[in-house]
């Protein structure tokens, strides 16, 4: 079911919400934490469909903050409430904020929390490079940036890591979890092997590349080289791993959704390694509502200074 509510306000979408759940509409238990999701008017569909598929793991209360601050907008606020069938295992309100509307983030959303529940921000677009300092961070416990969707992705794992605070994360972080993985039940047959070189087959503008060779630069003690070209062909994304020993290699090629290994003393070998979607990076982020240790370390160590 879907409620239209044009023209309104904070409150009358708090109430009409009681409304719908006083007739059985909405069953608010069982909710484990609200997200908040800011964007822009582009990105809101393609954002809810990540959140709901997140919420079955998840459920929660959704929030999303659409804004459009044109000056010569008129100034309203828009919303719809989403629930049952169109709303996952959550419940999904959407605010378009217009005009002057769109200036005041917090008010638009504070009485909308579940209360005594946690809260996750998400950015699925643009957003600013410290997230803990914005309206929406400074409600959330957890914060949750896409880097690969600013203008300027390296540029931007910058600035995230000179305001780093506890509780914030990026996805491009998670998207490599599957590599990280990989990369250490791997290793573990060569951790008595002294490593010469380490080179990861990535984008330049690469967030995940990036931070993958941050990772293997801190836990290897060697610099990691980024390589953009893979067999003559210009890479995109993250297409393999080589780490390099007095005699001998490991190395993880990936090709569309399967990985070849090849490593020294073992035959040759294939994984599945897909790329992984907004909703499983959004699911494995809302498991977590702590600070992220090892990355704060990776993105805070790695990027403090030019690689």
């Amino acid at each position: 079911m879907i409620v239209d509510l044009p023209n309104t306000t904070t409150s009358k979408v708090a109430k009409r919400i009681q409304d719908l759940r006083d007739s059985g509409g909405v069953v608010a238990l069982g909710r484990v934490l609200t997200l908040l999701i800011e964007t822009d008017f582009e990105h809101i569909e393609s954002a809810v469909k990540a959140a709901n598929g997140a919420s079955r793991l998840h459920p929660s209360r959704i929030i999303v903050l659409a804004e459009d601050a044109d000056n010569g907008s008129d100034s309203r606020l828009d919303a719809e409430i989403r629930v049952g069938g169109d709303a996952g295992a959550s419940e999904v309100i959407i605010l378009k904020a217009h005009g002057r509307a769109a200036t005041n983030q917090e008010s638009l959303v504070m009485g909308l929390l579940l209360p005594d529940a946690p809260v996750v921000a998400w950015w699925p677009s643009a957003c600013q490079g410290n997230p803990a300092k914005t309206a929406i961070g400074k409600i959330a416990s957890r914060r949750i940036t896409d880097s690969a969707c600013q203008s300027s992705p390296i540029e931007f794992l910058k600035r995230l890591a000179e305001n780093y605070q506890p509780g914030d994360g990026d996805m491009a972080w998670t998207r490599i979890t599957l590599w990280r993985a990989q990369i250490t039940a791997l290793f573990e047959q060569h951790s008595d092997r002294p490593v010469t070189s380490i080179e990861v087959f990535g984008s330049a503008q690469s967030p995940s590349a990036y931070l993958l060779a941050s990772w293997l630069e801190q836990h290897l003690g060697i610099k990691a080289k980024i390589n953009d070209v893979l067999n003559e062909t210009q890479v995109t994304g993250i297409a393999g791993v080589r780490i390099s020993f007095d005699k001998g290699a490991l190395e993880i090629i990936r090709s569309q959704d399967v990985a070849q290994i090849r490593q020294i003393g073992a035959p040759d070998s294939s994984i599945l390694l897909p790329q992984r979607s907004d909703q499983d990076c959004l699911v494995e982020d809302m498991r977590f509502l702590g600070e992220d240790v090892v990355y704060g370390q990776v993105l805070t160590k790695g990027f403090g200074s030019e690689r």
